[in-house]
Formats: structure tokens, sequence, C-alpha cells
């Protein structure tokens, strides 16, 4: 997604570009086109471009609302108890090749109960937990 847009206003005048104090801008012209071009890591958003353009062709608002763009979807493992998000299927892969023990899918909740009942099955009550309470 283009962050940096320009409306029907735009000549290709090319003051934005020349006037770009990060070099965020330039163009190609190529097979009778003229291509306006934006890099968004050079970008500074300072706004330069907005403010120098003749026509009032650059949509500067869009540079400033920072909205979320998809990188990529996973597939999900969740909790065997609640069905909570617990991680990815491929973080479960790479972690099954490098662990010595199956881990079970449980979210951090439940990992606490299945920790409990472990240390409980090692050490069970024998009368100490009352003599704890007094």
């Amino acid at each position: 997604m283009s962050y940096f847009k320009v409306n029907e206003n735009c000549n290709g005048c090319l003051a934005c570009v020349q006037n770009c104090p990060a070099n965020a801008l330039d163009y190609i012209d190529q097979e009778g086109k003229r291509k306006l071009l934006h890099n968004m890591t050079l970008c500074a958003r300072c706004g330069n471009c907005w403010r120098v353009c003749p026509h009032g062709a650059v949509e500067f608002q869009h540079l400033l609302r920072g909205q979320w763009d998809e990188v990529v979807a996973m597939d999900l493992v969740t909790c065997e108890v609640c069905g909570d998000p617990v991680h990815t299927v491929d973080l479960g892969k790479s972690l099954k090749e490098k662990l010595t023990r199956e881990m079970d899918a449980l979210c951090p909740r439940h990992r606490k109960t299945q920790s409990f009942k472990a240390w409980k099955r090692l050490f069970p009550d024998n009368g100490k937990a009352k003599e704890m309470e007094l």
C-alpha cells in the first residue's frame, strides 16, 4: 500500500521531487509515461512535498494516518483447555525440533495449573500443609 498519494490535480511538474529533503520522491519517464515514485523508508514525513506543490495535488494526510498493513497470516495453535491462541503452527514445529519433549498447547493460565498439578504429584500432601497453615 502506498501512503503517498496525489489527486487528479497532479500534472507531473516535479516540484515535490525537486524539493524533497529526504530524497524520498523520484520519477521515471518510460514508455511515454511519467511515473512518480515514493520510498516510505526514506520519507521524513516533513510535509515539504505538500507545501511546495503548486496544484495542491499531494494528499499528505495519508502519510500521517499510520494504518496497519497485513504482512503475513499464519495458522494458530490454541489452548487445549480454553481455546485461547498459544502460538503459531510454524513456531510449534520449530520448538518441537529444538526441544527434547513434546509441548502441550496450553495458554499461560493453564500452563500454571499443569505445573501445580505436577508439583502435587511430586510432593503429595501428607498433612504438612495443615501444619504450615498454623
